[in-house]
């Protein structure tokens, strides 16, 4: 009987290292953004925004040719004229990996703008350093995830990063927490007062452990 194949992230750290070889501009963002900044669940998917030109498009298509991947043209084309995301697919290990083009939604405007560069590291892959969203971004992005579906798991990536920043564990990430704040007023009172219930709540567990350790 074959041993089920376990998942990984070889399809999308493929992704990430031709997008840094043809100067697609591009960031992760999403729940793997979210391990960088302190949140401890396992996620095999990668959620990356991208700036598209025709060239990008012509060089994505050549580096993941048939009959081994799929990454259609015409698709790429109309995500980026419709703002929708489009799929590169690996037919021999059966993976897929979304992209969304910066035209979905004027947020990834800003992500796109304020990206830093990270250490990204992952199992059974090489560290090597990719653009990444900002913590602001990768917390808002979490905020308007939230007030779309409620999902605790949302709840609890923004807990934990939060934590993690309370506590120093990496004093070179830059947070201007006003920049949420913000961002948390604009999207309605349910989401500021969850995002003012969050901190709170993330203080007093970094104040805990602080005084623990």
């Amino acid at each position: 009987m074959p041993t089920e194949r376990r998942p990984d992230l070889s399809l999308f750290i493929d992704i990430l290292h031709v997008l840094e070889t043809i100067n697609a501009p591009y960031a992760i963002i999403g729940a793997f953004a979210a391990t960088i900044y302190g949140i401890t669940r396992i996620t095999y998917d990668i959620d990356i925004v991208v700036d598209l030109s025709e060239q990008h498009i012509q060089s994505l298509a050549a580096h993941y040719a048939p009959p081994r991947y799929y990454a259609d043209l015409e698709q790429m084309h109309d995500s980026v004229r419709q703002g929708i995301m489009f799929n590169i697919i690996d037919g021999d290990r059966g993976e897929k990996a979304d992209l969304m083009p910066v035209t979905m939604n004027p947020f990834y405007r800003q992500v796109l703008a304020r990206r830093v560069r990270h250490r990204v590291e992952a199992p059974g892959q090489e560290p090597f350093d990719a653009w990444c969203a900002r913590l602001e971004d990768v917390i808002i992005g979490k905020l308007i995830a939230w007030a779309e579906a409620n999902s605790r798991k949302h709840e609890t990536d923004i807990y934990e990063m939060l934590v993690f920043h309370y506590l120093g564990l990496d004093p070179f990430i830059v947070f201007e927490e006003l920049i949420v704040d913000t961002a948390a007023i604009a999207l309605g009172p349910v989401v500021a007062e969850f995002w003012a219930a969050a901190k709170d709540a993330a203080r007093q567990e970094a104040s805990r452990l602080a005084e623990g350790s």
